[in-house]
């Protein structure tokens, strides 16, 4: 089953239709959505071996998940089992090195798998789609090197991101042109980028090194994200808690001020530590969510002990967390969220894969956890009235 990783995608479509319904006046109306939007394949990887492309996702007018083909027709997936059954073969053909294949996008969430070499496995339980999970050492597409790019498009618009919250592997780039012609791209790497990206993690102490994994010749497939690092054991369990630590220690005798949204300045939350728990009030001095001093996976994850619902006061303030304590900002600034690339990473224990991830990003912009869109430093390309899309897979150096 998909996950609901990047859940800033259903919270801005959702937002983007709201606004659609309340506006009766202004502007033209712009174009209406298609059921299907063209989504151009450009192989610039320089790899010889057989490209497979795949199109799976969730329907969003029934729930049903599927996959499409290369006209955009949905398939729903048949029933599952336990263990799990293998799935329908859904690859389509992608273009050969140097080549370029159009696909249709429907109104999916959902995710563009491609793969070099081989095809993917996929398996199907009574709860849906079991997708790679490369994490887990028996896993069937362990040796293979793959990517994905994960994608929303319904009545508001579509939403597309080059992401790398699970794992940095094959890269490639998104974009998407409107119906006013213009064009929006990102997540192409710097000249050299893919390579660099690996050599920083290799020259990083503590463990960041056992995040890479290879294949028996030699070829690099991918790093494994801090929080599958941790899962595994890769990374160390107390990998962060000095840092977690002292931002504790810091907030026992100052306020940490939470504004959680841009647009909304007034509206702050104000957070101490009392008793090992750090807890937020409004502004009447009202306590209205409290957090537990979280491990690793709670901050590499933004799970756990900083939950992110989807609600309006926890989740906001726990997003901005996630992402303070990543980027390692809430010892040096007390009101949050910070937005400064410049402030990002600086201190000794931080995200240091989420680090060598932007550093390589020709336009700093990236997923490198779940809530890197906090102060819009996500790789995310969107338009309310697409009429073309694109994926570049680029060179592996």
């Amino acid at each position: 089953m998909l996950r609901t990783l990047r859940s800033r995608l259903a919270a801005a479509a959702g937002a983007a239709a709201l606004v659609c319904t309340l506006l009766t006046l202004g502007p033209p109306a712009r174009a209406a959505v298609p059921d299907t939007v063209p989504l151009t394949i450009t192989n610039d990887s320089g790899r010889g071996e057989p490209l497979y492309v795949y199109n799976l996702g969730t329907l969003l007018t029934t729930g049903q998940q599927g996959w499409a083909d290369a006209n955009g027709t949905f398939h729903a997936w048949p029933a599952g089992g336990t263990p799990p059954t293998p799935a329908p073969d859904a690859s389509i053909a992608g273009p050969a090195a140097g080549r370029s294949a159009t696909i249709r996008l429907p109104k999916f969430s959902g995710r563009i798998y491609f793969s070099y070499g081989q095809k993917l496995v996929f398996g199907l339980t009574t709860g849906g789609l079991v997708q790679p999970a490369v994490q887990n050492p028996t896993d069937p597409n362990r040796d293979i090197l793959f990517n994905w790019s994960e994608y929303t498009l319904n009545n508001s618009g579509l939403w597309l991101n080059s992401t790398q919250v699970d794992m940095f592997s094959a890269p490639y780039a998104v974009g998407v042109q409107g119906a006013d012609g213009g064009t929006a791209s990102t997540g192409h790497l710097k000249a050299g980028g893919y390579d660099a990206f690996f050599a920083a993690l290799r020259g990083q102490s503590g463990g960041w090194a056992n995040l890479i994994q290879t294949r028996s010749d030699g070829t690099v497939l991918r790093a494994l994200s801090p929080l599958y690092g941790v899962e595994t054991g890769a990374l160390p369990a107390d990998v962060m808690d000095d840092y977690v630590n002292r931002v504790w220690q810091k907030y026992a005798t100052t306020t940490l001020t939470v504004t959680p949204f841009a647009d909304q300045p007034g509206l702050t939350y104000h957070g101490r530590v009392s008793g090992g728990v750090l807890d937020f009030t409004d502004s009447s001095g009202t306590v209205v969510t409290s957090f537990q001093k979280p491990d690793a996976s709670s901050v590499f994850g933004c799970h756990k002990l900083l939950d992110a619902p989807n609600d309006a006061v926890r989740g906001p303030i726990s997003r901005t967390l996630c992402a303070g304590f990543n980027r390692s900002t809430l010892l040096t600034d007390p009101s949050q969220p910070d937005t400064s690339p410049a402030d990002f990473y600086q201190d000794a224990v931080t995200n240091h894969y989420a680090r060598a991830v932007h550093a390589q990003m020709a336009d700093g912009k990236a997923y490198a956890f779940a809530f890197d869109d906090v102060g819009q430093q996500e790789s995310l390309v969107h338009d309310g009235s697409p009429v073309q899309a694109y994926l570049t897979l680029d060179p592996l150096s």
